[in-house]
Formats: C-alpha cells, structure tokens, sequence
C-alpha cells in the first residue's frame, strides 16, 4: 500500500503536463466513479483575488448554520490534507488514499494531472461523507478548470485582474470569459464587485444566469465597530468585523453571505437545493455573527501581533499586492519600519507586485524559492527592480526570517509576502501551523 506521500509523487508524474486546461480526461473518470452529478449543493467560487476568503466565510456560514460542508480549496501551505476539509477538519491520509485508489481503479488509460486527481479525490470523500453541501475554490481559471466538471448550483465570481496571463489571456476580457465558464444556465452567479470586464456580464446575459451583484443587489455599510449587510430579501444589522483582518474583509464576507442567500432563495430545480434552503432556514444575526467571529485563513493578511509585528500574506499578484499596500495603509505603525521577506515564483509579476508595495516597504529580505518554478534570490532581485541597497539576499524563507527577527526592533514590522511558498514555510519558522 502506498503512502500519501508516494501517492503524491505518482500523481506528479502521471500525465504528461502539470497543467493542461481541458475536461475531456477528469469529466471520463468523474462519470466512471459517479460524482460527475452530486447529490449535495454545490457552490463554486473563482475570482483572481479574494476567492479564497469568500470559500472560508462561506465554511464559517454553513458550520454556524449547522450545515455539514466539504471544501475543497488549493494550493496548501503545508500539509496536502489542508486542500479537503469536512465540517472545518482536515481529512486524514486514510481517507485519502482510499479515494486515490478508486480513482485510480477507474482511470484505466486516462491520465490526470495532480489538480484532477485532488478535485476528483475531494467529491469522493464529499460523496462518502454525504454532505450537505460542497465548497469548490477554482484552482486556474474557470471554464476548463477540473472543478467545473461539477455544475455549480451557485457560482461566485470574487474579482477579476491579471494574472495566469499564458492559460488566461492577456485581456481582462479574455481572463474574464474564462473565469465566467463557471456560470449555469437560470442559477445564481454571484459577482463580488460590479467592477467586472464586459465579458462577465455578455456570459451572465447569454447564459440567462440570475446576476447577483455587489452594490447593486446586496450591500454593506460600515458603521463604528460593527458593519451591516442588506442582500436580496435579508437584512442583517449590527454584525461583527471579520476574525480576517483588513476591511477587504467586508466585501468578502458579504460576498459569501449574498452566495448563501442565492442558494437558499432558490435558483435551481435541484430538490437536494430545496431540502438543504427548508432545513438552514433564514439568516439571521446570531448565526452569522458566529461565523464572522469563527472563520480562519492563514496566510492572508495574516497577524502576529507583538514588539514586532509579523503579517503573512500570500499575495502572489499585483492586484493581491495593491490590496495588501491598502491594508499596509490602515494598519500604520508611526515610527517603525517594514521589512518585506519576499519570495516569488519564476512565473509571476514582481516588478509589479514590488512596485504596488513602493513607499511601504523600508528593507526587502529577498527569498530563494525551490521547485520547477522557483527562482533564486538574485533572480528575484534583478525581477524586483528595487535599488540594491535596499535588499539582502537570503538563500531559504528560514533564513530570510531568522534575518528580519534579527534587524526587526520594538515598534518595527515584518511582512512575509509573494507566495504559498514563502508564507508555508515563514508559518512553519514561527512554529503557528
């Protein structure tokens, strides 16, 4: 029997490409193992930014709700079990592997890449685990992404900007269409802003989805320490802020809130839909409440608060990073400085990503990252484009952390920024995960 690390390595190696964009192969093994159509809702989410958060708040939503959820979210900063989740728990590897092995038992020929395998192994364990509802964060996209062999009962659209510019397109237009591939004929479609590519709403309009759209159809006020929320038939008022810091978080978590208003409203024929809307019942501020003081995510604007103040956050991208430049603003220390521990892939924008974090940055600890796309530190810092003055080389993200504990002072910040594989291992450093 293998292990789940030697079930990795297979899956690494067993199609040809890591990534090939197409859902001819998965959608064949899907209808062999019978998860092509699941019995339980589902809800999917994609956007270039901000998916990730809306899928923990809708986690925090159904759990406080009493709803039983399977989520299934990638990549993983640490541990693969982190990607499927059931009522807010990692599966374990027992679980895993017995799904590994009926999908490999159903492929026969076919070959998969890694993200096909894991997208097929999480509605397996959904299916084994009957839940009442599936939570599919888009790995790549939309349209030919693995998870959009399942049709969505909702689809969410968080936001749309550039990155993944070689799969996507290089138009937001382009990256637009492909992330609104995710959209169903008459089922909500859920946009986090109204700030979208003409391309979305053509798909809405062609496909006769029911547009569900930020500030136009559901909103939210910010009123001292609380927030409220007025969607399509619920208003919630007096709410808590996000346990997520950031007041991007308002958005998100509206954004997930008016997903689960669409679902329970209707929007499908699907009698699984129905029997979950009649058993969750209204949203109402108790509840909700609950899931804002519950949700988790780390690594994204992640903080440690202290003499020193660490932050962790992802942000892979420039958009991600004009976000975390805002978020930087309002969380101002007078007096200190910020030091960034930067490692970005080979692939990505860092010029870009640098650029949105100019003035807020006093020192860049810059990183080298492992691994087919990783770059070494003097790569990245001939890509960041700061003066050379202003970085330090470090050979690890260990070492670029044991740096900036050892300049860091009282009143001082350290950001750690630019990937999953520099926030997995800085969260490991700091021993939190």
């Amino acid at each position: 029997m293998r292990t789940l690390a030697e079930w990795l390595t297979l899956q690494e190696a067993v199609h040809p490409k890591s990534i090939d964009l197409e859902l001819t192969r998965v959608a064949a093994v899907a209808r062999t193992l019978g998860v092509e159509t699941p019995e339980f809702p589902v809800i999917t989410v994609a956007g270039t930014n901000g998916k990730g958060s809306v899928v923990a708040h809708l986690e925090a939503l159904f759990g406080a709700l009493g709803a039983s959820t399977g989520l299934f979210t990638s990549p993983h900063l640490i541990r693969y079990n982190e990607r499927i989740r059931i009522a807010g728990r990692e599966v374990g590897d027992s679980e895993l592997i017995a799904a590994f092995e009926r999908i490999e038992a159903a492929r026969d020929r076919v070959t998969l890449t890694f993200f096909e395998y894991n997208t097929l192994a999480a509605l397996l364990v959904f299916a084994h685990r009957a839940v009442d509802v599936a939570l599919l964060e888009v790995g790549l996209g939309g349209r030919l992404d693995a998870t959009n062999l399942v049709a969505a009962d909702v689809a969410v659209l968080a936001s749309v900007g550039f990155d993944h510019r070689d799969w996507l397109g290089d138009t937001l237009e382009l990256i637009g269409a492909e992330k609104a591939g995710i959209f169903r004929a008459g089922r909500p479609a859920v946009l986090g802003t109204a700030d979208m590519p003409s391309s979305v709403f053509a798909a809405i309009t062609a496909l006769g989805a029911r547009a569900v759209i930020a500030e136009r159809d559901f909103s939210w006020r910010v009123q001292g320490e609380s927030w409220h929320y007025d969607g399509l038939e619920v208003a919630l008022r007096a709410l808590p802020p996000s346990a997520l810091a950031g007041s991007i978080q308002y958005r998100n978590a509206a954004t997930a809130i008016a997903a689960v208003e669409a679902l329970a409203g209707g929007g499908t024929a699907r009698a699984s839909v129905r029997r979950l809307a009649a058993r969750l019942g209204p949203l109402e501020e108790r509840a909700v409440s609950r899931a804002l003081g519950a949700v988790q995510l780390p690594g994204r604007f992640q903080v440690l608060p202290g003499e020193v103040e660490w932050i962790l956050d992802i942000a892979h991208n420039p958009p991600a990073a004009e976000v975390l430049a805002r978020q930087l603003r309002e969380r101002a220390r007078p007096g200190g400085r910020t030091f960034a521990v930067i490692g970005v892939l080979a692939d990505k924008d860092a010029a870009r990503i640098a650029a949105a974090l100019a003035g807020l940055i006093d020192h860049w600890i810059v990183c080298t990252l492992t691994g087919a796309r990783g770059s070494s530190a003097r790569q990245l810092a001939e890509r960041l484009g700061r003066p050379p003055g202003d970085m330090t080389l470090a050979e690890s993200v260990t070492a670029g952390c044991e740096l900036a504990r050892e300049r860091a002072q009282p009143g001082d910040r350290v950001v750690v920024l630019g990937s999953v594989h520099t926030v997995g291992p800085a969260l490991e450093w700091l021993r939190i995960y």
